[in-house]
């Protein structure tokens, strides 16, 4: 089914790498900042999406849009129709533990969710989310070639960006429950493009950087995040570049 609902775009439009952000403009500024010869593939709803090459090799951006419903509408598309094996996700996240601090990158290695995503697979229990394993040892290697700190472990993908818990104190919030559980920090994809990738045995990786912090109330200003968010995208391309 090419095009899809979603998607206008030919069958080889994309390569077999894709890095998905959340925002369409940041797509924009990856294909036009990092990639050569990159060429609009799809902008259906505004959702951009391009192809181009790095050191020689073929590498695509694509727009996922916010939440678990856009990202599984996208990454199930391009697993399922265009023949895409690699999805990382390069976005921002909100610190939760302790020693997470601002501009931390952190590699999502597991994704706890309170959402129900997982109930369209009809498991008979929980599945537990997590990325591949190569796409992860190939970022956390990159990234110290690079000099790049790193943190790894849990993310939490939830469904709901605002709640009813702004005014309670920080131990009753949900947050410091999953904090307790080492959650590293908060995002609203990973878990559905982990579900989408092992359901159509493909490969998948979020990379998120800390842009607030959910206990601290600091964050990044627009200017500091556009800085931070470049070395995510550099270790995301030679991670790719590296498969």
């Amino acid at each position: 089914m090419i095009p899809t609902p979603h998607i206008a775009a030919p069958a080889d439009a994309f390569a077999d790498t894709v890095l998905m952000p959340g925002d369409p403009k940041r797509a924009r500024f990856f294909a036009e900042n990092f990639l050569t010869g990159a060429a609009l593939v799809n902008d259906v709803r505004g959702v951009q999406g391009y192809t181009g090459s790095a050191k020689g090799q073929r590498i695509s951006v694509m727009a996922s849009g916010m939440g678990m419903p856009s990202i599984g509408i996208y990454s199930y598309e391009l697993f399922r129709f265009y023949g895409v094996e690699n999805i990382i996700r390069v976005g921002s996240a909100g610190g939760v533990a302790g020693g997470v601090k601002l501009r931390d990158i952190v590699l999502g290695m597991g994704a706890c969710t309170d959402s129900a995503y997982a109930a369209a697979f009809r498991l008979p229990g929980t599945f537990a989310p997590i990325a591949d394993y190569t796409l992860l040892k190939t970022c956390a290697d990159t990234a110290s070639a690079l000099g790049l700190p790193v943190r790894i472990g849990n993310l939490l993908s939830t469904d709901a960006f605002y709640t009813e818990e702004a005014d309670l104190p920080p131990e009753q919030k949900s947050a410091f429950r999953w904090r307790k559980m080492g959650v590293l920090a908060v995002e609203m994809e990973a878990a559905a493009l982990y579900m989408n990738a092992a359901a159509a045995g493909k490969r998948a990786l979020c990379l998120c950087t800390v842009s607030d912090h959910l206990f601290t109330g600091e964050s990044l200003s627009a200017a500091e995040r556009e800085t931070s968010f470049s070395d995510m995208l550099r270790l995301a391309l030679e991670t790719a570049l590296s498969l």
